[in-house]
C-alpha cells in the first residue's frame, strides 16, 4: 500500500471517501503541492473515529514561505488558525480549519515528509494493523473512543513501556515477517 498518494481513498471506508471528495474539491494536496504533502494520521489506515481530523504533513525547510501559502490558500476556511511551535526542538508551521465540516490540520516542518514522525507511526501501525487483523483493530478504535490517542493505544495493546511515540517509532526496522510484541 502506498501512501503517496491519495487515490486509494476513493474505494475505502466512508470516511475515507469523504476524506478523498473533501481534498480533491479543495484542491488540498494540489495547493500544498511544493511542499511534498502526504496525508497521514488515522483515516488512512481506517482507524479513525467522528472526531478525527485529516493530517497532511508536508516538506517546508522554508516556513515563512510555507506559512505565507497556507495563509494564501486557506485563510477563508472556517476556523482558520495557524502558529508556530517547536517540537522536540524542530520547527514548524501548524494550521487548523476546517472543509464542509472536516477538521484538517497542515503540518510544516523542515524535514522531508516521508522521515516525518507522523507518517513513520502511520507506516508502522498499518504494518501492524496488517499483521494483527480485525479484532485488534476494533480494540484500537475502542481505546481512541475512550479519549486515547492513537501511539498510546497501540502501545498500551503491544505492551510497550516508556514514551509510546518514540517506541512504535523502534519497531519500523522490525522485519515484516517477525512477529511483532
Amino acid at each position: 500500500m502506498t501512501f503517496t498518494t491519495i487515490a486509494y481513498l476513493q474505494s475505502g471506508t466512508p470516511s475515507q471517501r469523504r476524506a478523498w471528495r473533501i481534498l480533491t474539491r479543495y484542491r488540498v494536496l494540489e495547493k500544498l503541492e511544493p511542499y511534498d504533502p502526504i496525508l497521514t494520521g488515522t483515516i488512512p489506515i481506517g482507524i479513525d473515529i467522528d472526531s478525527s481530523d485529516l493530517d497532511i504533513c508536508c516538506h517546508a525547510p522554508d516556513l515563512p514561505a510555507f506559512r505565507a501559502a497556507v495563509e494564501t490558500g486557506f485563510r477563508d476556511a472556517p476556523g482558520f488558525s495557524i502558529r508556530e511551535k517547536s517540537i522536540h526542538g524542530q520547527a514548524c508551521v501548524v494550521a487548523n480549519f476546517e472543509l464542509d465540516g472536516f477538521p484538517v490540520e497542515l503540518f510544516g516542518q523542515a524535514v522531508p515528509t516521508r522521515q516525518q514522525n507522523a507518517y513513520r507511526h502511520m507506516l508502522v501501525e498499518h504494518r501492524i494493523l496488517q499483521e494483527r487483523g480485525a479484532a485488534f483493530r476494533q480494540q484500537i478504535i475502542a481505546l481512541k473512543k475512550q479519549g486515547i490517542k492513537t501511539e498510546p493505544a497501540f502501545a498500551r495493546l503491544l505492551g510497550l513501556n516508556g514514551d509510546p511515540y518514540l517506541e512504535l517509532l523502534s519497531l519500523e526496522s522490525e522485519p515484516l515477517n517477525r512477529k511483532l510484541p
